[in-house]
């Protein structure tokens, strides 16, 4: 397998530390509010790269951190009259809520940094001991100018980075590039006791420390969304390899930018969804199938109508599951002719060429396409008359490759019950004469790939 990674910006063979095993590293939310549409791309790509490695035989650790003190949590916590504890605790079960509906299955580890504050300092300690940390009145920055090969993830030199950077009130920084690795309390703030007296964590130590506790010193993969590249990765490896002299992540991920109809996302245009809004109009297996339709690594744009043609995507893979789970009920035993053979033998080919896509650079975009050609060649060879082998054997390479990916998981039933019911809505249509519904319905479903059928017996419907 090669992956793309940031620190060289170029595809690399992909070889874990230990032979059969990764261990990996995402960036999970800060939870002070539901997460938007932004946030769930990286969360639904690497939870397929972690899923596509266990396929590949690799025993994968995963951890992904939620940041549960922060700024923004306590103005929640303030505008709502409730505990940042509170605050945390309610959108971490929301967050849980629409990664299930997003097919994301959880982390080995989810660690909070409150609940690992004497890691935090101890990590501190460390670097400040090793000379890369300095103390001004109870806050503690990271000192720059002592790792000498700061900005070596973002491609930028010192200098270019301090021309943009700046000092923020109350901040007595030795350099603009500095950051706060213990922030003293301020009036009103949570705050725990450290060497340095009361305090906080600042944002970029979490994630190293959560690494090193979880994972160990130096971990196979760590990845994140674009715009984490700078500060934040910048950062942790910093921090992280002046606390330990060793390299923190061998491989580094980021997937590309999200924008809505063609616009950069923001609350000030407009344009902002959080995946709690997109539930209320779609089945968030939508909102997976169209972050993978795309390389990970490339912009993406979201609109509606995108939506709506994922949505008929979704509902083709399923007709053709359940076209399969049907004849599989009504096929009998019989041997299988030549032509049944060839069919068998290709089957292996799209396997085959599922996962040369994945393997370069988790091309889900090329992997979904694959299945996508499955599909068809199923839907031209095999009928009523194939023999049960065969279309088990289509059944089985079908979930096999859909599960890879976590769509097409939902049991046919529900589909079935929708189609009975618009079938129900077609007749009382036909009923008050109102032909241009009953039309439209019948057209609607015809282009699901369901045929009604009027007989002296009623209706039928079969899948095409």
């Amino acid at each position: 397998m090669k992956i793309y990674n940031t620190m060289t910006r170029k595809k690399e063979e992909f070889v874990p530390l230990v032979p059969g095993e990764v261990k990996m590293y995402s960036c999970g939310p800060t939870v002070y509010n539901y997460f938007h549409i932004g946030n769930a791309r990286p969360f639904i790509v690497f939870d397929i790269l972690r899923n596509y490695l266990e396929y590949r035989g690799y025993k994968v650790t995963f951890v992904q951190n939620f940041t549960d003190v922060d700024d923004k949590i306590i103005r929640k916590a303030k505008e709502e009259g409730i505990t940042e504890k509170e605050v945390a605790d309610k959108y971490i079960e929301e967050y849980f809520k629409d990664a299930e509906g997003l097919g994301i299955k959880k982390a080995d580890y989810h660690p909070r940094v409150t609940e690992l504050i004497p890691d935090i300092i101890e990590v501190i300690k460390k670097i400040q001991d090793r000379g890369f940390a300095y103390e001004v009145d109870g806050d503690v920055y990271f000192d720059t100018a002592k790792y000498k090969e700061y900005g070596k993830l973002s491609k930028q030199d010192m200098e270019e980075l301090e021309a943009g950077a700046r000092i923020e009130v109350g901040e007595q920084k030795k350099n603009p590039m500095d950051f706060a690795l213990w922030k003293k309390q301020k009036p009103g703030e949570p705050a725990w006791d450290s060497p340095w007296g009361l305090g906080r964590p600042g944002w970029h130590i979490e994630c190293s420390a959560m690494a090193m506790k979880y994972l160990g010193e130096t971990i196979d993969i760590h990845s994140g969304g674009q715009d984490l590249i700078f500060p934040h990765h910048e950062n942790e490896i910093a921090q992280s390899e002046a606390a330990t002299g060793k390299p923190f992540a061998r491989y580094w991920m980021h997937n590309g930018f999200i924008n809505v109809n063609n616009e950069k996302m923001s609350k000030s245009q407009g344009n902002f969804f959080t995946v709690r809004d997109i539930s209320e109009s779609y089945d968030l297996e939508v909102v997976r199938l169209f972050m993978i339709s795309s390389h990970y690594r490339s912009p993406i744009n979201f609109s509606k109508d995108l939506l709506d043609s994922t949505k008929n995507s979704l509902e083709r893979l399923y007709i053709a599951k359940n076209n399969l789970l049907h004849l599989m009920g009504n096929a009998e035993d019989k041997e299988e002719n030549e032509d049944d053979r060839a069919f068998r033998n290709r089957l292996l080919t799209y396997k085959d060429r599922f996962i040369e896509a994945m393997d370069d650079d988790l091309n889900t975009a090329d992997a979904v396409s694959v299945i996508f050609d499955l599909v068809r060649d199923i839907n031209s060879n095999i009928n009523e008359n194939s023999p049960k082998t065969i279309i088990k054997s289509a059944y089985d390479m079908f979930i096999e490759l859909t599960s890879v990916l976590r769509i097409v998981n939902k049991e046919e039933e529900s589909l079935d019950d929708e189609i009975e019911r618009l079938i129900e809505e077609r007749q009382k249509a036909r009923k008050e004469k109102n032909w241009a519904l009953a039309d439209k319905i019948r057209d609607d479903l015809k282009n699901r790939g369901i045929i009604l059928e009027d007989t002296p017996q009623g209706v039928k419907w079969r899948r095409i």
